[in-house]
Protein backbone atom coordinates (compact mmCIF):
# COMPACT_ATOMS: atom_id res chain seq x y z
CA UNK A 1 0.00 0.00 0.00
CA UNK A 2 2.61 2.30 1.04
CA UNK A 3 4.66 1.43 -2.45
CA UNK A 4 1.46 2.41 -4.59
CA UNK A 5 1.12 5.63 -2.60
CA UNK A 6 4.90 6.76 -3.55
CA UNK A 7 4.61 5.76 -6.74
CA UNK A 8 1.07 7.38 -7.31
CA UNK A 9 2.74 10.70 -5.61
CA UNK A 10 5.74 10.40 -7.96
CA UNK A 11 3.70 10.43 -10.84
CA UNK A 12 1.97 13.40 -9.99
CA UNK A 13 4.97 15.11 -9.50
CA UNK A 14 6.09 14.45 -12.95
CA UNK A 15 3.08 15.83 -14.49
CA UNK A 16 3.20 19.15 -12.45
CA UNK A 17 6.78 19.45 -14.20
CA UNK A 18 6.76 22.16 -16.92
CA UNK A 19 10.06 20.94 -17.92
CA UNK A 20 8.59 17.35 -18.65
CA UNK A 21 5.45 18.31 -20.06
CA UNK A 22 7.88 20.07 -22.78
CA UNK A 23 10.01 17.04 -23.34
CA UNK A 24 7.78 14.61 -23.51
CA UNK A 25 5.65 16.39 -26.20
CA UNK A 26 6.02 13.60 -29.22
CA UNK A 27 4.23 15.68 -31.18
CA UNK A 28 6.37 18.50 -33.04
CA UNK A 29 5.23 22.45 -32.09
CA UNK A 30 3.18 23.63 -34.39
CA UNK A 31 1.62 20.40 -35.89
CA UNK A 32 -1.67 21.84 -35.59
CA UNK A 33 -2.42 19.69 -32.72
CA UNK A 34 -3.96 22.17 -29.97
CA UNK A 35 -1.24 21.22 -26.48
CA UNK A 36 -2.33 24.41 -24.62
CA UNK A 37 -1.85 23.73 -20.82
CA UNK A 38 -0.89 26.74 -18.19
CA UNK A 39 2.46 27.28 -16.90
CA UNK A 40 2.13 26.93 -13.08
CA UNK A 41 4.21 30.08 -12.18
CA UNK A 42 2.96 32.55 -14.74
CA UNK A 43 -0.26 31.37 -14.90
CA UNK A 44 0.06 31.75 -18.30
CA UNK A 45 -0.97 29.85 -21.52
CA UNK A 46 1.51 27.46 -23.08
CA UNK A 47 1.67 27.26 -26.70
CA UNK A 48 3.53 25.13 -29.06
CA UNK A 49 6.29 27.62 -30.65
CA UNK A 50 8.68 25.90 -33.19
CA UNK A 51 12.12 27.42 -34.81
CA UNK A 52 13.33 25.88 -37.55
CA UNK A 53 17.01 26.18 -38.11
CA UNK A 54 19.65 25.15 -40.84
CA UNK A 55 19.89 21.22 -38.60
CA UNK A 56 16.43 21.03 -38.34
CA UNK A 57 13.32 21.93 -35.83
CA UNK A 58 13.43 22.87 -32.41
CA UNK A 59 10.30 22.70 -30.14
CA UNK A 60 9.60 25.44 -27.67
CA UNK A 61 6.54 25.17 -25.02
CA UNK A 62 6.24 28.95 -24.85
CA UNK A 63 4.26 31.31 -22.34
CA UNK A 64 2.21 33.54 -24.72
CA UNK A 65 2.61 37.47 -23.15
CA UNK A 66 -0.77 38.09 -25.23
CA UNK A 67 -1.63 41.35 -22.81
CA UNK A 68 -0.27 44.05 -21.76
CA UNK A 69 0.12 42.93 -18.12
CA UNK A 70 1.80 39.46 -19.06
CA UNK A 71 4.10 41.77 -21.40
CA UNK A 72 5.15 44.43 -18.85
CA UNK A 73 6.04 41.52 -16.54
CA UNK A 74 7.61 39.05 -18.94
CA UNK A 75 10.04 36.97 -16.90
CA UNK A 76 10.61 39.26 -14.08
CA UNK A 77 11.17 37.98 -10.92
CA UNK A 78 12.08 34.30 -12.66
CA UNK A 79 14.74 31.91 -11.10
CA UNK A 80 14.20 29.18 -13.20
CA UNK A 81 13.70 28.43 -17.08
CA UNK A 82 13.72 24.84 -19.00
CA UNK A 83 15.95 23.92 -21.52
CA UNK A 84 13.01 24.30 -23.82
CA UNK A 85 10.83 26.60 -22.32
CA UNK A 86 10.57 30.02 -23.39
CA UNK A 87 7.97 33.41 -23.54
CA UNK A 88 6.77 34.82 -26.91
CA UNK A 89 5.48 38.06 -26.79
CA UNK A 90 3.11 38.88 -29.98
CA UNK A 91 3.05 42.30 -32.18
CA UNK A 92 1.43 43.24 -35.31
CA UNK A 93 4.91 43.15 -37.28
CA UNK A 94 4.83 47.21 -37.73
CA UNK A 95 6.72 48.52 -34.95
CA UNK A 96 10.15 48.28 -33.36
CA UNK A 97 10.83 47.01 -30.21
CA UNK A 98 12.93 47.29 -26.86
CA UNK A 99 13.28 45.01 -23.43
CA UNK A 100 14.67 45.90 -20.97
CA UNK A 101 15.75 43.18 -17.49
CA UNK A 102 14.05 45.30 -15.28
CA UNK A 103 13.93 42.81 -12.01
CA UNK A 104 15.33 39.72 -14.13
CA UNK A 105 17.53 37.48 -12.28
CA UNK A 106 18.16 35.03 -15.06
CA UNK A 107 20.00 36.06 -18.41
CA UNK A 108 18.11 35.89 -21.07
CA UNK A 109 18.53 35.26 -25.05
CA UNK A 110 15.60 37.97 -26.65
CA UNK A 111 15.22 36.99 -30.28
CA UNK A 112 13.63 39.35 -32.12
CA UNK A 113 10.92 37.80 -35.29
CA UNK A 114 10.26 39.91 -38.23
CA UNK A 115 7.05 40.27 -39.71
CA UNK A 116 8.02 37.67 -42.19
CA UNK A 117 8.36 35.31 -39.15
CA UNK A 118 11.99 35.09 -39.64
CA UNK A 119 14.35 36.21 -36.88
CA UNK A 120 16.07 39.72 -37.55
CA UNK A 121 18.24 39.73 -34.72
CA UNK A 122 19.50 38.20 -31.09
CA UNK A 123 20.44 39.84 -27.61
CA UNK A 124 22.26 36.84 -26.43
CA UNK A 125 23.46 36.64 -22.83
CA UNK A 126 21.45 39.67 -21.83
CA UNK A 127 22.51 41.29 -18.53
CA UNK A 128 20.46 40.53 -15.29
CA UNK A 129 19.10 43.45 -13.75
CA UNK A 130 20.16 46.00 -16.29
CA UNK A 131 17.82 49.17 -17.12
CA UNK A 132 20.02 49.26 -20.59
CA UNK A 133 17.07 48.82 -23.36
CA UNK A 134 17.66 46.34 -26.17
CA UNK A 135 16.25 46.99 -29.35
CA UNK A 136 15.49 45.40 -32.18
CA UNK A 137 16.57 46.15 -35.64
CA UNK A 138 13.52 46.64 -37.10
CA UNK A 139 9.41 46.00 -36.70
CA UNK A 140 8.52 43.06 -34.86
CA UNK A 141 5.97 40.16 -35.16
CA UNK A 142 7.18 38.33 -32.14
CA UNK A 143 9.74 38.24 -29.41
CA UNK A 144 10.49 34.90 -27.91
CA UNK A 145 12.72 35.16 -24.93
CA UNK A 146 14.94 31.72 -23.62
CA UNK A 147 17.15 31.22 -21.12
CA UNK A 148 20.68 33.24 -21.74
CA UNK A 149 22.73 31.06 -24.33
CA UNK A 150 20.29 28.60 -25.22
CA UNK A 151 19.78 30.06 -28.97
CA UNK A 152 23.53 29.36 -29.55
CA UNK A 153 23.24 25.82 -27.40
CA UNK A 154 20.51 24.91 -30.21
CA UNK A 155 21.83 26.77 -33.13
CA UNK A 156 19.44 29.44 -33.15
CA UNK A 157 20.40 32.23 -35.47
CA UNK A 158 19.18 35.34 -37.81
CA UNK A 159 17.22 34.23 -40.36
CA UNK A 160 15.83 31.38 -38.80
CA UNK A 161 11.77 30.67 -39.10
CA UNK A 162 9.83 31.11 -35.96
CA UNK A 163 6.18 29.40 -36.20
CA UNK A 164 3.41 29.68 -33.22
Amino acid sequence: MKRLAAMAGLAALLACSPQTQAESSAEPAGAGVETATTHPISGLKVIPLTVTTENGQIAIAAELADTPEAQTRGLMFRTELGDHEGMIFPYDGTTAQSFWMKNTPLALDIIYIGPDGRISNIAAMTEPYSLEPVYSVGPVLGVLELRGGRAEELGIAPGDLVEW
